[in-house]
């Protein structure tokens, strides 16, 4: 089949990898106009324009699927559009262009968790267990027909950055089949079944602690946010970027923001067990151990989120 892919971030590199390595010809890759990184604010191509780009494949840079989008869709007479993670919406009457419409690999046990976010959601939320769907693309967010899923458990000390590159590779695997099976006749779509839960964009204060919820809380929203935005608290009115914390091996009662020195552990008091401070960033410096940030500190009795 003739394809266009729609992507940006990382995530969905695998799978453009995936299918230009395939017997399908990708027409077009869609994805995201170049951003300002850096403290220098230096134009970057995204992750899908650098590979498309290493792949030798016609790149169209648009952050709207307008008019114009449409209509170079359209003059190549695509079998069937491909969408990761691009970043907006695709309407009418671009969603009806390619012959076969369009499909979506979402990071997701659909219809849990549609939107923007899903595995950092997920890792808030506590969920144990994550995965991908293939899906129909339709009018509603994330509301199509679903051609194929796969089911991931959540791994102890995973990190939304971690566990997302997991779906991403055997995401892709289950993308390429599924594009298999509709160029094949074979694809069979069935319903969404369940109450659909929303994963809403991550603001910065996303990563906000909040102490005075339990250990499993305070860790899954640590991991749900790790890397982007990233968790952080305050001590003493100054912004601490916590990068990585585990549940605390001292047996220490404290209470919720209170922080103290434990053997060889920081640790900070929550609503039920302490957790200990791995690495975290002062505002204006360089990451840590914990251990190293805690002997700068002139004494006193600190309190997270203060």
């Amino acid at each position: 089949m003739r394809l266009v892919f729609a992507g940006t971030p990382a995530a969905a590199v695998p799978s453009l990898e995936r299918l230009a390595a395939s017997g399908h010809e990708i027409a077009l890759v869609v994805t995201r106009t170049d951003a300002p990184l850096g403290r220098k604010r230096v134009l970057t191509p995204s992750p899908v324009a650098a590979a498309a780009e290493r792949l030798g494949l016609e790149v169209l840079r648009a952050d709207r699927l307008d008019g114009a989008a449409t209509a170079r869709v359209a003059a190549l007479e695509p079998d069937l559009g491909v969408i990761v993670a691009y970043g907006g919406l695709v309407r009418e009457p671009l969603l009806s262009t390619p012959h076969h419409g369009w499909i979506n690999l979402h990071f997701s046990l659909l219809p849990r968790w549609r939107g923007a976010a899903p595995v950092q959601r997920a890792l808030i939320a506590g969920d144990r267990e994550v995965g991908a769907a293939v899906f129909r693309l339709v009018p509603e967010l994330d509301a199509g027909d679903v051609f194929a899923q796969e089911r991931v458990p959540v791994p102890p000390l995973a990190t939304a950055g971690s566990l997302l590159d997991e779906l991403a590779a055997s995401g892709s695997a289950l993308l390429a089949d599924v594009v298999d099976e509709i160029g094949a006749g074979t694809a069979i779509a069935r319903p969404q079944v369940g109450e659909p839960t929303y994963a809403a964009k991550l603001t910065v204060e996303d990563g906000r602690i909040d102490w005075s919820a339990d250990a499993d809380a305070v860790l899954g929203r640590l991991r749900g946010t790790t890397p982007e935005p990233g968790a952080f608290t305050t001590v003493d009115g100054a912004r601490l970027k916590v990068l990585s914390a585990h549940r605390a091996d001292a047996a220490v009662a404290l209470p919720p923001g209170r922080m103290a020195a434990a053997g060889r552990e920081v640790v900070v008091g929550t609503a039920s067990d302490p957790i200990a401070l791995d690495r975290v960033q002062p505002a204006g410096k360089q990451p840590m151990a914990a251990g190293d940030w805690w002997r700068g500190l002139r004494g006193g009795d600190p309190v997270a989120g203060s």
